[in-house]
């Protein structure tokens, strides 16, 4: 079991990586939308293509719970991707319904041209750091996401423990 000293270092430089991975140098590649946008821009993009059920259309619910936000916070959001010509929003019947986006042309155009900064960054990465290195590095942030969210439940459940147990390396 780890000391209370390792333990602590361990927890430290976890959440130092996390903060850097956040604040990082990718955030340079993102001059023209925010992080957030492009994921919303591109998981819209994505059933543009595919949903033929939706025709295209991706419902705001379910672009909050895809992107973990509020309603509140994915409308803000889509609002200001609206005015900017990048989506269009709309409703089936009279709202209550639902509310959906689509991309627009400037969308599609907006967002090819962020995945080209975001390839030529991310290939020179991969490139250095190695794409069996990448598949499991992301293999394992995917398992630590699971455990971190799992852990998260369980302590506002009340169900939590300290944390610590079953820990030994």
């Amino acid at each position: 079991m780890k000391t209370d000293n390792e333990m602590e270092s361990l927890i430290n430089e976890l959440t130092y990586h996390r903060y850097l991975m956040n604040k990082g140098a990718i955030r340079e590649c993102f001059r023209n939308m925010s992080i957030p946008e492009y994921i919303a821009l591109h998981s819209i993009a994505v059933n543009n293509e595919t949903s033929v059920i939706y025709e295209g259309r991706t419902y705001l619910k379910d672009l909050s719970e895809k992107m973990r936000l509020t309603i509140r916070q994915t409308s803000k959001m889509v609002g200001e991707l609206k005015e900017r010509g990048l989506l269009l929003w709309s409703h089936d019947g009279n709202g209550s319904e639902g509310t959906y986006v689509t991309i627009t042309e400037n969308g599609k155009n907006k967002l090819k041209e962020q995945e080209a900064v975001l390839k030529e960054f991310y290939g020179k990465v991969i490139c250095k750091f190695g794409t069996e290195n990448l598949i499991q590095l992301l293999r394992l942030m995917k398992q630590l996401e699971t455990v971190m969210s799992s852990t998260m439940e369980e302590m506002e459940d009340g169900n939590g423990e300290n944390g610590t147990e079953g820990y030994d390396e």
